[in-house]
């Protein structure tokens, strides 16, 4: 009989937490998706950088798991944290000049990432939880981050990043652009077919666009990763009632 899961939402507080958060990333990002960045260590099985000791780990952890307890992560940079980075992960990619001449308070979401056993259950939940508070307790107004479809190929993915484009652009003022422009207006408008589009567009940017999501112009292709990244943008302002209900609920779980 399969034990139920013994959840605890924390923010990483050791080197062996954050470890244990690379190792969960490594059998997403590499094992599961084909990753093959400059921090993989694939004798250790961690997918690490540069940015980790300076960002905090939010992680999700079941306790009644024998092996790895880390079952979900978030990567979290602020703004105010920025300084010791000097860049946010996501200017490699995006330039966020819009967002940060906003000069309200920023995070950036990254790494996000959970087991393959714990998907589609309420992992998700507990981890927008915590997010929830952690927003909250710093005040956050922007969210803001790369999210990713597998593969490489952009007139693959002409449907979804075509529905993105025409459905979901973030405006002007809270508008990143990909440094390395890849169009997603490939289709006309009338070309789109939204059930396919959203049928190739992962959960979690689905549920980015249920909390009133937006973003960026054009995409990114990371070789590296072996994606097409684009830029996703929530601004709690304006979250409608209805997104900051499905958001807050999470807190309340």
């Amino acid at each position: 009989m399969t034990k139920a899961p013994e959840f605890e939402i924390k923010l990483a507080s050791s080197e062996k937490e954050r470890h244990a958060a690379q190792r969960l990333r490594y059998d997403v990002f590499v094992r599961e998706l084909g990753s093959a960045g400059a921090g993989v260590d694939h004798e250790a099985g961690v997918e690490a950088d540069q940015f980790d000791p300076f960002f905090d780990h939010l992680l999700l952890l079941d306790h009644a798991r024998s092996d790895n307890p880390v079952v979900g992560v978030y990567r979290l940079l602020r703004d105010d944290q920025r300084a010791a980075v000097g860049r946010f992960y996501s200017e490699d990619e995006f330039d966020l000049t819009p967002l940060m001449e906003a000069r309200r308070p920023l995070l950036e979401l990254g790494r996000s990432c959970v087991h393959r056993d714990y998907r589609g259950g309420p992992a998700m939940y507990h981890l927008w939880q915590g997010l929830a508070d952690y927003v909250a307790d710093h005040g956050t107004e922007i969210m803001f981050g790369v999210a990713s479809f597998h593969g490489t190929d952009v007139s693959a993915l002409a449907q979804p990043l075509s529905h993105l484009h025409a459905n979901h652009l973030a405006p002007p003022d809270l508008r990143p652009k990909s440094v390395v422009y890849e169009a997603m207006n490939i289709l006309p408008v009338d070309h789109i077919d939204r059930p396919a589009a959203m049928k190739a567009t992962p959960a979690l940017i689905k549920a980015y666009l249920r909390l009133g999501g937006m973003v960026g112009d054009g995409a990114f292709i990371d070789h590296d990763f072996n994606t097409v990244d684009v830029c996703l943008v929530m601004d709690t302002e304006r979250m409608s009632a209805r997104h900051r209900d499905i958001y807050t609920k999470a807190r309340a779980l």
